[in-house]
Protein backbone atom coordinates (compact mmCIF):
# COMPACT_ATOMS: atom_id res chain seq x y z
CA UNK A 1 0.00 0.00 0.00
CA UNK A 2 1.48 3.27 -1.11
CA UNK A 3 0.43 7.08 1.06
CA UNK A 4 -1.41 8.92 -0.74
CA UNK A 5 -0.30 13.38 -0.45
CA UNK A 6 -3.13 15.05 1.35
CA UNK A 7 -1.83 18.37 0.54
CA UNK A 8 -4.91 20.64 -0.35
CA UNK A 9 -3.53 22.44 -3.79
CA UNK A 10 -4.37 26.06 -4.88
CA UNK A 11 -5.49 27.27 -9.06
CA UNK A 12 -1.49 27.42 -9.22
CA UNK A 13 0.45 24.86 -11.55
CA UNK A 14 4.39 24.69 -10.48
CA UNK A 15 5.97 23.66 -13.34
CA UNK A 16 9.79 22.77 -13.19
CA UNK A 17 12.82 23.17 -15.79
CA UNK A 18 14.24 19.84 -14.77
CA UNK A 19 15.45 20.00 -11.26
CA UNK A 20 16.73 23.88 -11.25
CA UNK A 21 14.40 26.66 -11.28
CA UNK A 22 10.46 26.05 -10.35
CA UNK A 23 7.87 28.32 -12.16
CA UNK A 24 4.39 28.89 -10.58
CA UNK A 25 1.54 30.59 -13.05
CA UNK A 26 -0.76 31.42 -11.05
CA UNK A 27 -4.26 31.80 -12.48
CA UNK A 28 -6.18 33.94 -9.38
CA UNK A 29 -6.06 37.12 -11.39
CA UNK A 30 -6.99 35.88 -14.52
CA UNK A 31 -10.48 33.73 -12.68
CA UNK A 32 -11.23 37.09 -11.44
CA UNK A 33 -11.27 38.58 -15.09
CA UNK A 34 -12.87 35.54 -16.98
CA UNK A 35 -15.66 35.92 -13.68
CA UNK A 36 -16.50 39.19 -13.60
CA UNK A 37 -19.32 41.17 -15.25
CA UNK A 38 -17.84 43.30 -17.46
CA UNK A 39 -17.30 42.67 -21.29
CA UNK A 40 -13.62 43.68 -22.50
CA UNK A 41 -12.59 47.20 -23.37
CA UNK A 42 -11.92 48.38 -26.93
CA UNK A 43 -8.39 48.51 -25.21
CA UNK A 44 -8.46 45.38 -23.66
CA UNK A 45 -9.32 43.61 -26.93
CA UNK A 46 -6.54 45.58 -28.74
CA UNK A 47 -3.92 44.49 -26.17
CA UNK A 48 -4.76 40.95 -26.88
CA UNK A 49 -4.59 41.47 -30.52
CA UNK A 50 -1.00 42.48 -30.32
CA UNK A 51 -0.38 39.66 -27.57
CA UNK A 52 -1.10 37.23 -30.03
CA UNK A 53 0.75 38.36 -32.67
CA UNK A 54 3.83 38.47 -30.96
CA UNK A 55 3.57 34.95 -29.69
CA UNK A 56 6.18 32.71 -30.63
CA UNK A 57 3.94 29.10 -32.43
CA UNK A 58 5.50 26.55 -34.48
CA UNK A 59 4.15 28.26 -37.14
CA UNK A 60 5.90 31.62 -37.02
CA UNK A 61 9.11 30.74 -35.33
CA UNK A 62 11.93 30.19 -37.66
CA UNK A 63 15.12 29.29 -35.73
CA UNK A 64 17.16 31.81 -34.34
CA UNK A 65 18.84 33.20 -31.08
CA UNK A 66 16.04 34.33 -28.64
CA UNK A 67 18.60 35.17 -25.76
CA UNK A 68 22.23 35.52 -25.17
CA UNK A 69 23.42 34.36 -21.68
CA UNK A 70 26.93 35.13 -21.23
CA UNK A 71 28.78 33.68 -23.73
CA UNK A 72 25.79 30.82 -24.80
CA UNK A 73 22.51 31.14 -26.56
CA UNK A 74 19.17 29.71 -26.35
CA UNK A 75 17.50 29.54 -29.88
CA UNK A 76 13.70 29.74 -30.07
CA UNK A 77 13.62 26.06 -31.17
CA UNK A 78 14.80 25.70 -27.70
CA UNK A 79 12.01 27.62 -26.13
CA UNK A 80 9.24 26.22 -28.23
CA UNK A 81 10.36 22.90 -26.99
CA UNK A 82 10.59 23.84 -23.13
CA UNK A 83 7.14 25.45 -23.40
CA UNK A 84 5.60 22.21 -25.27
CA UNK A 85 6.86 20.06 -22.42
CA UNK A 86 5.33 23.03 -19.88
CA UNK A 87 1.95 22.42 -21.49
CA UNK A 88 2.23 18.98 -21.19
CA UNK A 89 3.06 18.94 -17.35
CA UNK A 90 0.32 21.15 -16.90
CA UNK A 91 -2.29 19.22 -19.08
CA UNK A 92 -1.51 15.92 -17.11
CA UNK A 93 -1.58 18.01 -13.78
CA UNK A 94 -5.65 18.97 -14.63
CA UNK A 95 -4.72 22.71 -15.42
CA UNK A 96 -3.82 23.18 -19.24
CA UNK A 97 -1.87 26.42 -19.89
CA UNK A 98 -2.48 28.51 -22.90
CA UNK A 99 0.86 29.77 -25.32
CA UNK A 100 0.74 33.56 -23.90
CA UNK A 101 3.20 36.04 -23.71
CA UNK A 102 3.38 35.46 -20.34
CA UNK A 103 4.13 31.90 -20.40
CA UNK A 104 6.84 32.51 -22.86
CA UNK A 105 8.13 35.05 -20.65
CA UNK A 106 8.16 32.84 -17.28
CA UNK A 107 10.08 29.92 -19.53
CA UNK A 108 12.49 31.90 -20.94
CA UNK A 109 13.63 32.90 -17.62
CA UNK A 110 13.78 28.91 -16.50
CA UNK A 111 16.11 28.65 -19.43
CA UNK A 112 18.26 31.90 -18.52
CA UNK A 113 18.62 30.76 -15.24
CA UNK A 114 19.22 26.97 -16.37
CA UNK A 115 22.10 27.82 -18.44
CA UNK A 116 23.50 29.88 -16.06
CA UNK A 117 23.54 26.76 -13.58
CA UNK A 118 24.97 24.73 -16.33
CA UNK A 119 27.71 27.33 -17.16
CA UNK A 120 29.07 27.32 -13.30
CA UNK A 121 28.53 23.44 -13.19
CA UNK A 122 31.31 23.44 -16.14
CA UNK A 123 33.46 26.20 -14.28
CA UNK A 124 33.28 24.34 -10.97
CA UNK A 125 33.58 21.05 -12.53
CA UNK A 126 30.82 18.89 -10.93
CA UNK A 127 30.65 15.36 -12.38
CA UNK A 128 27.68 13.51 -11.17
CA UNK A 129 28.60 9.61 -10.34
CA UNK A 130 27.55 7.19 -12.63
CA UNK A 131 26.28 4.37 -10.67
CA UNK A 132 23.21 7.81 -8.87
CA UNK A 133 22.53 8.20 -13.31
CA UNK A 134 22.27 4.28 -14.06
CA UNK A 135 20.04 3.75 -10.80
CA UNK A 136 17.69 6.70 -12.24
CA UNK A 137 17.60 5.30 -15.48
CA UNK A 138 16.94 2.30 -13.92
CA UNK A 139 14.28 3.56 -12.18
CA UNK A 140 12.54 4.64 -15.15
CA UNK A 141 13.24 1.49 -17.13
CA UNK A 142 10.85 -0.07 -14.16
CA UNK A 143 8.51 2.47 -14.30
CA UNK A 144 7.94 1.45 -17.99
CA UNK A 145 7.84 -1.75 -17.11
CA UNK A 146 11.30 -2.65 -18.59
CA UNK A 147 13.40 -5.21 -17.31
CA UNK A 148 16.45 -3.28 -18.04
CA UNK A 149 18.79 -0.28 -19.14
CA UNK A 150 19.48 -2.14 -22.44
CA UNK A 151 15.39 -2.35 -23.04
CA UNK A 152 14.84 0.85 -22.25
CA UNK A 153 17.63 2.30 -24.63
CA UNK A 154 16.23 -0.07 -27.34
CA UNK A 155 12.35 1.25 -27.20
CA UNK A 156 13.63 5.11 -27.08
CA UNK A 157 16.06 4.57 -30.13
CA UNK A 158 13.16 3.12 -31.42
CA UNK A 159 10.84 5.34 -31.37
CA UNK A 160 13.31 8.05 -32.58
CA UNK A 161 17.17 7.47 -33.07
CA UNK A 162 19.17 9.41 -30.02
CA UNK A 163 16.47 9.56 -27.55
CA UNK A 164 18.14 7.47 -25.53
CA UNK A 165 21.39 9.51 -25.55
CA UNK A 166 19.69 12.80 -25.12
CA UNK A 167 17.93 11.52 -21.63
CA UNK A 168 20.96 10.18 -20.26
CA UNK A 169 22.59 13.69 -21.29
CA UNK A 170 19.36 15.35 -19.46
CA UNK A 171 20.00 13.59 -16.13
CA UNK A 172 22.98 14.00 -16.47
CA UNK A 173 22.52 17.81 -16.17
CA UNK A 174 19.89 17.69 -13.85
CA UNK A 175 21.70 15.88 -11.49
CA UNK A 176 24.57 18.20 -11.64
CA UNK A 177 22.30 21.29 -11.21
CA UNK A 178 21.02 19.58 -8.07
CA UNK A 179 24.44 18.97 -6.57
CA UNK A 180 25.61 22.25 -7.19
CA UNK A 181 22.30 24.10 -5.49
CA UNK A 182 22.58 21.75 -2.42
CA UNK A 183 26.00 23.42 -2.52
CA UNK A 184 25.40 26.78 -2.73
CA UNK A 185 22.32 26.51 -0.47
CA UNK A 186 24.02 24.74 2.47
CA UNK A 187 26.49 27.51 2.16
CA UNK A 188 23.71 30.14 2.61
CA UNK A 189 21.62 28.47 5.35
CA UNK A 190 22.97 28.50 8.95
CA UNK A 191 20.63 26.85 11.35
CA UNK A 192 22.32 27.66 15.30
CA UNK A 193 21.81 25.22 17.65
CA UNK A 194 19.21 27.78 19.62
CA UNK A 195 17.03 27.23 16.62
CA UNK A 196 17.13 23.65 17.02
CA UNK A 197 15.88 24.90 20.44
CA UNK A 198 12.70 26.73 19.59
CA UNK A 199 11.57 24.51 16.95
CA UNK A 200 12.00 21.31 19.24
CA UNK A 201 9.45 23.28 22.13
CA UNK A 202 7.04 24.10 19.08
CA UNK A 203 3.91 21.71 18.30
CA UNK A 204 5.81 21.28 14.47
CA UNK A 205 8.34 19.32 16.86
CA UNK A 206 5.42 16.59 17.49
CA UNK A 207 6.20 14.65 14.49
CA UNK A 208 9.77 14.00 15.24
CA UNK A 209 8.66 11.46 18.06
CA UNK A 210 9.52 7.98 17.99
CA UNK A 211 5.94 7.30 18.82
CA UNK A 212 4.52 4.61 16.37
CA UNK A 213 1.47 4.83 14.68
CA UNK A 214 -0.78 2.03 13.19
CA UNK A 215 -2.78 4.41 10.29
CA UNK A 216 -5.61 3.14 8.21
CA UNK A 217 -5.75 5.39 5.15
CA UNK A 218 -8.12 4.74 2.43
CA UNK A 219 -9.13 7.38 -0.47
CA UNK A 220 -11.90 7.15 -2.94
CA UNK A 221 -10.79 8.19 -5.82
CA UNK A 222 -12.92 10.54 -8.27
CA UNK A 223 -14.41 9.45 -11.58
CA UNK A 224 -12.74 11.81 -13.64
CA UNK A 225 -10.53 14.57 -13.12
CA UNK A 226 -11.43 17.48 -10.98
CA UNK A 227 -11.61 20.14 -12.93
CA UNK A 228 -14.50 18.18 -15.45
CA UNK A 229 -16.12 16.78 -12.61
CA UNK A 230 -19.83 17.73 -12.57
CA UNK A 231 -21.64 18.90 -9.13
CA UNK A 232 -23.53 15.19 -9.16
CA UNK A 233 -20.15 13.04 -9.41
CA UNK A 234 -18.40 15.22 -6.63
CA UNK A 235 -21.48 14.88 -4.27
CA UNK A 236 -21.82 11.09 -4.93
CA UNK A 237 -17.73 10.57 -4.11
CA UNK A 238 -18.33 12.41 -1.01
CA UNK A 239 -21.31 10.05 0.08
CA UNK A 240 -19.12 7.07 -0.60
CA UNK A 241 -16.19 9.06 2.08
CA UNK A 242 -19.01 9.99 4.07
CA UNK A 243 -20.37 6.33 4.53
CA UNK A 244 -16.68 4.58 4.93
CA UNK A 245 -15.79 7.09 7.08
CA UNK A 246 -19.16 6.28 9.66
CA UNK A 247 -18.08 2.52 8.80
CA UNK A 248 -14.46 3.37 9.92
CA UNK A 249 -15.68 4.79 13.57
CA UNK A 250 -16.69 1.23 14.28
CA UNK A 251 -14.37 -0.75 16.99
CA UNK A 252 -12.47 -3.60 16.29
CA UNK A 253 -13.57 -2.48 12.69
CA UNK A 254 -12.40 -4.97 9.71
CA UNK A 255 -10.88 -2.68 7.64
CA UNK A 256 -10.60 -4.60 4.13
CA UNK A 257 -14.84 -5.28 4.94
CA UNK A 258 -15.66 -1.76 5.54
CA UNK A 259 -14.11 -0.49 2.27
CA UNK A 260 -15.98 -3.71 0.25
CA UNK A 261 -19.36 -2.70 1.87
CA UNK A 262 -19.08 1.49 1.04
CA UNK A 263 -17.88 0.63 -2.52
CA UNK A 264 -21.31 -0.64 -3.58
CA UNK A 265 -21.78 0.59 -7.16
CA UNK A 266 -18.91 3.38 -7.29
CA UNK A 267 -17.59 2.77 -10.59
CA UNK A 268 -13.76 3.63 -9.45
CA UNK A 269 -12.50 0.80 -6.62
CA UNK A 270 -11.36 2.41 -3.45
CA UNK A 271 -7.84 2.50 -2.60
CA UNK A 272 -5.63 2.25 0.50
CA UNK A 273 -6.19 0.27 3.84
CA UNK A 274 -4.06 -0.66 6.69
CA UNK A 275 -0.99 0.65 6.22
CA UNK A 276 0.86 -0.74 9.65
CA UNK A 277 2.82 0.96 11.90
CA UNK A 278 4.99 4.33 10.87
CA UNK A 279 7.05 6.58 12.98
CA UNK A 280 5.76 10.11 12.20
CA UNK A 281 8.77 11.19 10.92
CA UNK A 282 8.64 8.33 8.25
CA UNK A 283 5.54 9.68 6.98
CA UNK A 284 4.80 12.49 4.53
CA UNK A 285 4.64 15.46 6.43
CA UNK A 286 0.77 16.56 5.77
CA UNK A 287 0.08 12.61 6.61
CA UNK A 288 2.11 13.08 9.62
CA UNK A 289 -0.16 16.68 10.82
CA UNK A 290 -3.27 15.04 10.88
CA UNK A 291 -2.30 11.45 12.31
CA UNK A 292 -0.53 13.17 15.38
CA UNK A 293 -3.94 15.45 15.97
CA UNK A 294 -5.76 12.02 16.36
CA UNK A 295 -6.96 10.21 19.31
CA UNK A 296 -6.56 6.67 19.11
CA UNK A 297 -9.52 5.20 17.35
CA UNK A 298 -10.78 8.50 15.67
CA UNK A 299 -11.40 9.07 12.19
CA UNK A 300 -10.20 12.05 10.28
CA UNK A 301 -13.12 13.98 8.39
CA UNK A 302 -12.87 13.45 4.58
CA UNK A 303 -10.08 15.41 2.95
CA UNK A 304 -11.05 16.70 -0.48
CA UNK A 305 -7.44 16.53 -2.47
CA UNK A 306 -7.63 16.46 -6.17
CA UNK A 307 -7.00 13.20 -6.68
CA UNK A 308 -9.73 11.81 -4.56
CA UNK A 309 -11.13 11.98 -1.30
CA UNK A 310 -9.14 11.00 1.46
CA UNK A 311 -9.64 9.37 5.46
CA UNK A 312 -7.18 8.79 8.20
CA UNK A 313 -8.06 6.69 10.66
CA UNK A 314 -5.11 6.58 14.25
CA UNK A 315 -5.64 2.13 14.88
CA UNK A 316 -2.90 2.04 17.47
CA UNK A 317 0.18 3.89 18.87
CA UNK A 318 2.61 2.57 20.34
CA UNK A 319 4.68 4.92 22.60
CA UNK A 320 8.58 5.13 22.63
CA UNK A 321 10.69 7.48 24.05
CA UNK A 322 13.78 5.60 23.58
CA UNK A 323 15.49 5.01 19.83
CA UNK A 324 18.22 1.92 20.19
CA UNK A 325 20.51 1.45 17.59
CA UNK A 326 23.53 -1.29 17.91
CA UNK A 327 26.80 0.34 17.88
CA UNK A 328 30.42 -1.04 17.12
CA UNK A 329 33.92 -0.13 19.02
CA UNK A 330 35.54 -0.89 16.11
CA UNK A 331 39.60 -0.05 14.92
CA UNK A 332 40.72 -0.68 11.02
CA UNK A 333 43.49 -0.57 9.10
CA UNK A 334 43.48 0.95 5.53
CA UNK A 335 46.08 0.92 2.89
CA UNK A 336 44.38 3.33 0.11
CA UNK A 337 44.43 2.23 -3.66
CA UNK A 338 45.29 5.70 -5.44
CA UNK A 339 47.81 7.04 -7.95
CA UNK A 340 50.62 6.33 -6.47
CA UNK A 341 49.78 2.57 -5.26
CA UNK A 342 47.82 0.18 -7.61
CA UNK A 343 45.32 -2.26 -6.32
CA UNK A 344 47.82 -5.02 -6.49
CA UNK A 345 50.46 -3.48 -4.67
CA UNK A 346 47.89 -2.17 -1.58
CA UNK A 347 46.10 -5.93 -1.64
CA UNK A 348 49.68 -7.40 -1.11
CA UNK A 349 50.86 -5.00 2.14
CA UNK A 350 47.05 -5.75 3.54
CA UNK A 351 47.56 -9.42 3.02
CA UNK A 352 51.33 -8.85 4.50
CA UNK A 353 49.99 -7.18 7.48
CA UNK A 354 47.13 -10.00 8.05
CA UNK A 355 49.89 -12.94 8.36
CA UNK A 356 51.29 -10.37 10.78
CA UNK A 357 48.43 -10.71 12.83
CA UNK A 358 47.67 -13.78 12.93
CA UNK A 359 51.31 -14.62 14.00
CA UNK A 360 50.50 -13.02 16.90
CA UNK A 361 51.17 -8.86 16.10
CA UNK A 362 49.45 -6.08 18.23
CA UNK A 363 46.70 -4.71 15.72
CA UNK A 364 46.76 -1.18 17.17
CA UNK A 365 50.64 -0.96 16.47
CA UNK A 366 50.30 -2.17 13.04
CA UNK A 367 47.42 0.44 12.59
CA UNK A 368 49.44 3.54 14.18
CA UNK A 369 52.85 2.05 11.73
CA UNK A 370 51.02 0.82 8.17
CA UNK A 371 47.94 2.43 8.29
CA UNK A 372 46.77 5.16 5.21
CA UNK A 373 43.98 6.62 7.54
CA UNK A 374 45.10 9.92 8.98
CA UNK A 375 42.28 9.83 11.08
CA UNK A 376 42.34 7.20 12.91
CA UNK A 377 46.74 6.12 12.40
CA UNK A 378 47.75 7.64 15.29
CA UNK A 379 45.18 6.13 17.70
CA UNK A 380 45.87 2.51 16.75
CA UNK A 381 43.39 2.69 13.95
CA UNK A 382 40.39 3.58 16.55
CA UNK A 383 37.14 4.90 14.84
CA UNK A 384 35.39 4.59 18.33
CA UNK A 385 31.56 3.91 19.03
CA UNK A 386 30.01 3.75 15.25
CA UNK A 387 26.26 3.28 13.84
CA UNK A 388 26.30 0.53 10.64
CA UNK A 389 25.20 4.07 8.63
CA UNK A 390 28.17 5.39 9.60
CA UNK A 391 30.04 3.10 7.17
CA UNK A 392 30.47 2.54 3.63
CA UNK A 393 28.71 -0.92 2.63
CA UNK A 394 31.29 -3.06 2.42
CA UNK A 395 32.86 -1.67 5.87
CA UNK A 396 29.20 -2.20 7.51
CA UNK A 397 28.82 -5.54 6.39
CA UNK A 398 31.90 -7.11 7.75
CA UNK A 399 32.03 -5.42 10.81
CA UNK A 400 28.62 -7.08 11.28
CA UNK A 401 29.80 -10.44 10.87
CA UNK A 402 32.75 -9.61 12.82
CA UNK A 403 32.81 -11.26 16.59
CA UNK A 404 33.44 -8.70 19.85
CA UNK A 405 37.58 -9.25 20.17
CA UNK A 406 38.15 -10.59 16.88
CA UNK A 407 39.41 -8.84 13.41
CA UNK A 408 38.23 -9.90 10.01
CA UNK A 409 39.75 -11.00 6.95
CA UNK A 410 41.41 -8.22 4.19
CA UNK A 411 38.19 -7.08 2.25
CA UNK A 412 38.29 -4.29 0.06
CA UNK A 413 35.71 -0.78 -0.35
CA UNK A 414 36.00 2.17 -2.48
CA UNK A 415 38.79 3.60 -0.35
CA UNK A 416 41.35 0.81 -0.71
CA UNK A 417 41.83 -2.85 1.45
CA UNK A 418 40.87 -2.96 5.02
CA UNK A 419 41.03 -5.23 7.88
CA UNK A 420 38.77 -4.21 11.07
CA UNK A 421 39.30 -5.39 14.41
CA UNK A 422 35.75 -5.20 16.81
CA UNK A 423 36.42 -4.05 20.60
CA UNK A 424 32.93 -4.18 21.47
CA UNK A 425 29.18 -4.23 20.98
CA UNK A 426 26.47 -2.15 22.30
CA UNK A 427 23.05 -0.53 21.75
CA UNK A 428 22.67 3.02 22.26
CA UNK A 429 20.00 5.71 22.90
CA UNK A 430 20.29 8.13 20.04
CA UNK A 431 16.69 9.50 20.46
CA UNK A 432 18.29 13.21 21.31
CA UNK A 433 20.82 12.93 18.34
CA UNK A 434 18.07 11.53 16.29
CA UNK A 435 15.22 14.75 17.09
CA UNK A 436 17.70 17.49 16.84
CA UNK A 437 18.67 16.00 13.46
CA UNK A 438 15.72 16.09 12.03
CA UNK A 439 14.68 19.18 13.74
CA UNK A 440 18.14 20.36 11.59
CA UNK A 441 16.74 18.72 7.90
CA UNK A 442 13.16 20.41 9.24
CA UNK A 443 14.30 23.93 9.44
CA UNK A 444 16.61 23.51 6.70
CA UNK A 445 13.97 22.70 4.36
CA UNK A 446 11.83 25.65 5.18
CA UNK A 447 14.90 28.13 4.78
CA UNK A 448 16.04 26.39 1.53
CA UNK A 449 13.30 28.06 -1.02
CA UNK A 450 14.35 31.27 -0.11
CA UNK A 451 17.79 30.66 -0.06
CA UNK A 452 17.78 29.27 -3.31
CA UNK A 453 15.88 32.05 -4.75
CA UNK A 454 18.48 34.79 -3.53
CA UNK A 455 21.13 33.18 -5.09
CA UNK A 456 19.35 32.27 -8.66
CA UNK A 457 18.98 36.30 -8.63
CA UNK A 458 22.40 37.13 -7.61
CA UNK A 459 23.10 34.88 -10.04
CA UNK A 460 21.35 36.21 -12.90
CA UNK A 461 22.35 39.75 -11.75
CA UNK A 462 25.85 39.03 -12.23
CA UNK A 463 25.31 37.58 -15.99
CA UNK A 464 25.16 38.95 -19.45
CA UNK A 465 21.75 38.57 -20.24
CA UNK A 466 20.42 40.01 -23.48
CA UNK A 467 16.71 39.19 -25.03
CA UNK A 468 16.29 39.12 -28.72
CA UNK A 469 13.18 39.41 -30.50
Amino acid sequence: MRFFSLRQTSRAVLLSMSMSAGLVFSFSAQAATVNGAKAPTPKANAAAEQSNVNRLTPANSTDGIIALVNENAILKSDLMDAITQTQARAQAAGEPIANSAQLQSEVLNALILRELQLSLVKRVGLNPDEAEINQRLGQIAQAEGLGSIAALQQRLDAAQPGSYATLRAKLIEDAAIQSLQQRQISNRVRISEQDIDAFLASPEAKRLNQSEYQTVHVRVPYMDDYSRLSEAQREEALKVAQALRARLLEPNVDVAAAVTASQGSYPIPIQGGDMGFHKAAALPTELSSEITKLDVGAVSAPLVTPEGIDIIKLADKKDSDKMLVPQWHTRHILIKVDELQTDALAEQKINDLYEQLRSGADFAGLASTYSDDPGSAGRGGDLNWVSADDMVGPFEAVMKNTAVGDYSAPFKTQFGWHILKVEGQRQEDVSEQYRRSMARQALYQRLAPQAKEDWLQELRAGAYIQVLG
